[in-house]
């Protein structure tokens, strides 16, 4: 009897250990390794079969043909044959005949077509040329101008009696050697369309529309600003569509609105008939990360006007160059923007709140749509409270979720706790390091000169950074679980513990970033909604605590929160690769680029990732994504990874062709000298070419700060320029410049002024449409007064001496006329007293180029696009 309960109560000993030993298993057990790889091909699929198709997703192009059938539609086959014509003009650069006269006559007779066949019975139209002179401060220079053009028309209802204008504008000229077809002209004749659709409409509208064809923008901005300070309708002008372009073709993005009146972000959500907006583009282009501006900031500025800044921006790589030709605008692309663009100057046209000191003018919108098919908006308050409160209600299921594990398991809540609290600070080193290793790929390529190996075969970046971003955000986590397990917890709870992790760091970087006033959370709010979302319903249906189940309802969700963020961090990139050509050389572009990637991976697989350690042997998954790296590594060292391809994806190359003359106090010449002046564009400076045949003997580096020339002695076009002069290069040359102009600068008079401290000199400069004045006073001097805008001199905290002034004209050729004051500590005004560098830039094809010039351009490689022109830099002390 007592053999046969010791038989029985070791049979039930043995079942229990059974059941605890399988039990613990099932805790521990893990998915084949052979799904991991299919788990992140469907990432790869997704990209190519979703993303990449919705991101360039374009209309059909309305033709001629088609308009009897579409009434009231923009015909983009119309805008491209005028695009044609504007095309055929060639490089519209301001002063030149091209700009001044041929093209201006060209928008008028296009605007006299459009009287022909509009309906005068229901509209006026009023065109006025204006050419106004000003001057503003941009930069660290002062911008002066005169008689530059603006073509403007202004388009009203006979019935309307609204004294509030919508404005819309886009600029007519171009870099110089570009005919512009694209930045700006692309836009230039949408605007053209959707003036004659508006004209011949049935359809009145309540507010007039002013339409702003602006011919100095790329000066920089000097049109814009001579138009809002000083046009009669300026000040009827309520709010304004700004376009622009950074490339050619694509879809047009709003990339800026405001400031306040989130009712225009509205306006575009309701009327826009193919949203593509972005708060995140907005905040970066205003932190000043992307080296553009555009007419926004002066209308914004100068005359306080609100409004929506609009660009296409794909196939950066032929902005400002000679390849920004028709033949690369796509008509889709135009179609695209055509109809965004007369829907909404329709709807802004008949907006109460255009005018009305009543409307929504409170706080910044934010925006953003989700792969084109929707838009979404509300106002920055509204943002905060969802910042706030989807943070705090992640944090508190997060809580709730892991209790319930806790109660799950049989496992104190310490204790568990304790786990989490593991897993959370490995996966806050896992996030470091997937920002981190990118970053050290792109400092490692600097250290070797081989960066922007992605600028032509941008799927380089796949190996060279997003590999290492995912190794980076899962590594940590991944040697625990190979090292070291929890035998009490399933492994399917730490595995969700790795993903409530990424949503704590997820709702803290929440908090702060909202704390400090940014409007980028939003892309946080979006992914704590979508977690929250299948977190709750993994707790209500119980799937929480039934094995893997759970992975089904996160990872349907997450589906949404990978395409929207790789098609937002995918905008970045077609952005950033081409800009990164004209980033100049100070600075390591691949560290931009490299932490686009390693956010982009953050923000689209930060819930995904984590999932590789369901799978066994996830260790040498990521060992084969390391092989990938190494593999990438090697093909971007060969030739794929050379960065320029002719016509292409070139390499910039500006440079002046320069005279210096160097006049000493006595009147004497110190210094008769030629070479070529480079602005270095990218971080290879001038290297590439010395592979080449191009003679560079004797190059060298400019370094500031200069003490024996103002301003070094380098004829620096704007301030942009000036600044950088690290980023810049002098190439002695034996033969003299060609100067093939003028420039004249005549001291008029001197006069000590009736205090006795102060004398002035009065002078007179003649020369090209371009020329620069660069003021350094001696030691013991200092600048009282001038008859330029007083800007610089009232803020010496912001600015100081060298002084830059920039001056241009466009039909106006009279003299500039100006006076310097100066006073002088020990108040003897016979010695010198200031040093004045005066540049004449002969910028445009009206002035011709020297042979020797022309022979050093043939002989650069076929993939280097040159911006160039003559200039002459006179120094003069006085």
């Amino acid at each position: 009897m007592n053999f046969s309960h010791c038989k029985i109560q070791e049979g039930y000993s043995d079942t229990v250990l059974f059941n605890v030993l399988a039990k613990k298993k099932e805790m521990r057990r893990r998915l084949p390794w052979f799904y991991a790889p299919a788990f992140l091909l469907l990432c790869v699929v997704l990209f190519f079969a979703v993303v990449l198709p919705l991101f360039y997703k374009l209309p059909d192009q309305v033709t001629l043909a088609d308009e009897p059938l579409k009434p009231g539609e923009f015909v983009a086959e119309r805008a491209q044959k005028v695009l044609k014509e504007f095309d055929r003009i060639g490089p519209k650069v301001v002063g030149s005949t091209a700009n001044e006269v041929t093209t201006v006559a060209f928008l008028l007779g296009e605007v006299e077509k459009i009287r022909g066949e509009m309906r005068s019975d229901l509209f006026d139209l009023e065109v006025d040329v204006q050419q106004p002179s000003g001057s503003y401060v941009v930069g660290t220079m002062t911008s002066i101008y005169q008689g530059i053009q603006n073509v403007v028309v202004k388009l009203a209802s006979r019935s309307s009696n609204s004294s509030s204008y919508m404005l819309v504008n886009s600029h007519f000229d171009s870099k110089p050697g570009s005919p512009g077809a694209g930045d700006d002209g692309t836009m230039v004749v949408v605007m053209l369309e959707v003036l004659r659709v508006m004209a011949i409409s049935a359809t009145v509208f309540t507010h007039p529309v002013v339409f702003l064809f602006n011919g100095a923008e790329e000066n920089p901005l000097q049109a814009s600003h001579g138009f809002i300070t000083q046009h009669k309708w300026a000040a009827n002008c309520k709010a304004v569509i700004n376009l622009e372009v950074g490339g050619s073709g694509g879809r047009d993005i709003l990339f800026q609105s405001g400031p306040n009146n989130p009712w225009l972000v509205k306006y575009y959500k309701k009327h826009s008939k193919h949203p593509f907006a972005s708060t995140l583009a907005e905040e970066i282009f205003q932190f000043g990360i992307l080296p553009s501006d555009t007419d926004f900031r002066i209308f914004r500025d100068y005359g306080n006007i609100p409004g929506l800044d609009i660009a296409q921006f794909s196939n950066g790589y032929v902005y400002h160059t000679a390849f920004d030709s028709f033949n690369v605008v796509p008509g889709r692309s135009v179609q695209n923007t055509g109809e965004n663009v007369l829907s909404l100057v329709k709807a802004f046209s008949n907006a109460p709140e255009l005018g009305n000191s009543e409307a929504d003018t409170e706080g910044h919108a934010v925006f953003f749509d989700f792969l084109g098919l929707f838009f979404v908006t509300y106002t920055e308050k509204t943002g905060i409270i969802l910042n706030y409160c989807l943070a705090g209600l992640s944090l508190l299921l997060v809580g709730f979720s892991i209790w319930r594990m806790s109660s799950q398991s049989e496992v104190s809540i310490g204790k568990t706790l304790i786990w989490f609290a593991i897993l959370l600070g490995l996966h806050l080193i896992g996030c470091l390091l997937c920002i981190g290793l990118p970053l050290l790929m792109s400092v490692l390529y600097d250290a070797g000169d081989q960066t922007m190996t992605y600028y032509s075969s941008n799927w380089l970046v796949i190996g060279l950074y997003i590999c290492p971003a995912i190794i980076g955000l899962v590594l940590p986590s991944t040697l625990l679980y190979s090292f070291k397990t929890n035998e009490k917890l399933s492994h399917s709870y730490q595995i969700y513990m790795g993903l409530h992790a990424h949503c704590v760091i997820l709702a803290i970087l929440s908090l702060i970033l909202t704390g400090i006033g940014l409007r980028i959370p939003y892309m946080c709010m979006i992914s704590l909604f979508l977690y929250v979302a299948s977190l709750l319903i993994n707790l209500i249906s119980t799937l929480h605590d039934r094995g893997y189940y759970w992975v089904v309802t996160v990872e349907i969700i997450q589906l949404f929160q990978f395409v929207y963020f790789c098609y937002l961090f995918y905008i970045f990139l077609v952005i950033f690769f081409p800009a990164m050509g004209r980033n100049r050389d100070s600075s390591n572009p691949d560290m931009l680029i490299a932490l686009i990637c390693a956010m982009g991976t953050f923000f689209a697989l930060g819930f995904v990732v984590p999932l590789i350690n369901m799978f066994r042997w996830s260790t040498v998954l990521l060992i084969g994504l390391g092989v990938v790296t190494f593999i990438f590594c090697m093909i971007s060292l060969s030739e794929v990874g050379f960065p320029y391809r002719p016509k292409t994806s070139v390499m910039r190359v500006n440079f002046l062709q320069t005279r210096r003359i160097f006049y000493e106090f006595d009147g004497s010449t110190s210094i008769d000298d030629s070479g070529y002046y480079f602005d270095l564009q990218d971080r290879h400076a001038l290297r590439p070419l010395k592979d080449y045949p191009v003679n560079l003997a004797g190059l060298s580096k400019i370094n500031p700060p200069c003490t024996d020339y103002v301003m070094c002695g380098m004829p620096c076009f704007w301030s942009s320029w000036c600044r950088s002069l690290s980023s810049a290069a002098w190439l002695p040359r034996e033969q003299p410049v060609d100067i093939p102009g003028s420039l004249n600068l005549t001291l008029l008079r001197t006069s000590v002024l009736e205090s006795g401290r102060v004398k002035r000199f009065e002078l007179e400069l003649a020369g090209p449409p371009h020329m620069g004045l660069y003021i350094r006073p001696l030691e013991g001097a200092a600048v009282e007064d001038w008859s330029f805008i007083r800007n610089m001199l009232d803020r010496p905290d912001k600015y100081s001496a060298p002084y830059q002034i920039y001056f241009s004209y466009g039909l106006d050729k009279s003299p500039f006329t100006f006076h310097i004051d100066f006073t002088k500590s020990n108040g003897n005004f016979n010695e010198a007293i200031f040093e004045l560098g005066v540049v004449g830039h002969y910028v445009n094809q009206d002035f011709k180029r020297d042979e020797t010039t022309v022979q050093f351009i043939r002989s650069l490689p076929d993939f280097v696009h040159t911006m160039e022109w003559p200039s002459l830099f006179v120094r003069f002390i006085f």
